[in-house]
């Protein structure tokens, strides 16, 4: 698992570990690794190469003026364009200047000769876009971008870009991931992250924001062992579909199958089209007729009218685990009462999408994880944000986050995949948390796996779950016990 820690908690942690250590030796750590990654960007044969440090000012600016000078003991070429010389760092600079590094405060011939551009404009206590003289000189870039920390104009917390901003090919961060670089926007624009141990790692703490690794998933995913039979790796209930939308229970009844070897039964309309997709499924036309399950998946297709309201209201007060997507969600919405029908602490992941979660708890903003948690506290339940950059927020604080390397899941009824690789998981007795990140992770990949670089619709992904699972199976087998 990678943790993530917002800046306030990265400030506290420096503050701690700049008390005991040695003055000036953290910086020097820190650029060392940056001008390490840059060497290994830059490839064979760096005398002469030339690189151009955009440089704030700040202790981001200190660290490219330090990697510059790290860099010119190698025979690389580099110049450092001062964006604020009065502010420039002021023993970064006397070291570049004394390895004979070139300075200037107009950079456009030294950016658009570049073989690699640093940047160091701003750092994590910054806000706000580039400003327009910094912004000019991004513009004229044409070669792979090294960034400090973060790709500044980036929002270091939410990773939204409100205006101009740096791509970077890669980043180089300090000590331990930052809320940008797996969130939204911020995690495209990082590019490759590159970790730098300085030492950080005993003062951070628990982490604020956790991203679960294919071997971690790999490692949760429940298998059959030599006792178990369709019983005792959990019954999923489906509650999904109508006359107008079968497909949806086809799709949500389907993951459901395919993501563990438990049984599966389905109640509603589409029960002819569930028997001939999914023979191995118990469709019943209510309910009432359905048998014991482990949990519930209900919402997707099935309406907002009477009918639909009725299914959720016998769902909630099953007692069981509950995913709630789609219309189920818009049911909560408008019929308030609805809650009052769930028993106080059973298990229940909601999955909105951003209008879905405006009607439920208010407009998502930029903050994505402030608003997850917001509503996983008020209603009491485990909230998967659906966004290129899937959030998956507890009521008791804890976070994960999903940062997807496609957007090929982006088609009409993937959601109902999602929703039944959810439940099979929650019937199996996953935490919930850990079920809504394991199902995002496993649904994204079983996207980019059927997609194969051409658009898909929900079938193809769904027909993949397999193989997404046997890849984070095998990322476990990789890595040793």
């Amino acid at each position: 698992m990678k943790g993530v820690w917002t800046t306030d908690h990265v400030r506290e942690a420096e503050n701690r570990l700049l008390a005991r250590v040695p003055d000036g030796s953290l910086m020097r750590k820190a650029a060392f690794g940056l001008a390490t990654v840059a060497l290994r960007m830059l490839g064979p044969g760096v005398v002469g190469r030339r690189v151009t440090l955009l440089v704030g000012a700040g202790n981001n600016g200190g660290d490219a003026l330090w990697a510059g000078a790290f860099l010119r003991r190698r025979g690389v070429a580099v110049t450092a364009v001062l964006l604020s010389p009065e502010r420039a760092h002021a023993e970064g600079l006397a070291a570049l200047r004394k390895t004979g590094g070139r300075v200037t405060t107009d950079g456009r011939e030294a950016v658009q000769r570049a073989d690699l551009v640093v940047d160091g404009i701003v750092g994590l206590s910054a806000r706000g876009p580039l400003r327009p003289a910094a912004a000019e000189l991004v513009e004229l870039i044409t070669a792979p971008v090294l960034a400090v920390d973060l790709p500044s104009g980036v929002e270091p917390d939410t990773g939204v870009v409100n205006g101009p901003a740096v791509t970077a090919t890669a980043t180089v961060t300090f000590g331990c991931h930052k809320p940008l670089h797996v969130l939204g926007e911020g995690a495209k624009r990082s590019g490759e992250v590159h970790l730098v141990d300085i030492g950080l790692g005993p003062e951070l703490g628990e982490p604020d924001i956790t991203v679960l690794e294919p071997a971690d998933m790999g490692r949760l995913w429940p298998v059959p062992g030599p006792t178990d039979d369709k019983y005792t790796q959990g019954v999923t209930g489906v509650a999904a579909g109508s006359a107008t939308y079968p497909g949806a229970a086809v799709l949500a009844a389907g993951a459901a199958t395919l993501a563990t070897s438990g049984m599966v039964r389905y109640t509603g309309p589409a029960a002819d089209a569930i028997r001939s997709r999914w023979p191995e499924v118990v469709a019943t036309a209510s309910i009432s007729d359905t048998g014991r399950v482990q949990a519930w998946v209900v919402g997707p297709g099935m309406g907002i009218g009477p009918s639909g309201r009725d299914a959720l209201a016998q769902v909630l007060e099953a007692g069981v685990a509950v995913c709630a997507d789609a219309d189920a969600i818009t049911l909560l919405a408008k019929h308030k009462d609805l809650w009052d029908l769930r028993e106080p602490g059973t298990p229940m992941v909601i999955t909105p999408h951003d209008r879905e979660f405006a009607r439920l708890a208010g407009e998502v903003g930029e903050d994505r994880v402030a608003a997850a948690l917001r509503a996983a506290k008020r209603y009491d339940v485990v909230v998967l944000l659906k966004g290129h950059s899937t959030v998956v927020a507890a009521p008791d604080g804890r976070v994960l986050v999903n940062p997807a390397r496609s957007s090929w899941a982006a088609t009409a009824g993937s959601g109902d995949v999602l929703a039944g690789l959810i439940g099979s998981l929650l019937a199996g007795g996953m935490d919930p948390v850990l079920a809504a990140g394991c199902a995002a992770a496993a649904h994204e990949l079983a996207g980019e796996l059927a997609a194969d670089g051409a658009p898909i619709p929900a079938g193809s992904l769904l027909r993949e779950v397999p193989n997404a699972i046997r890849v984070l199976r095998a990322a476990a087998a990789s890595v040793s016990p």
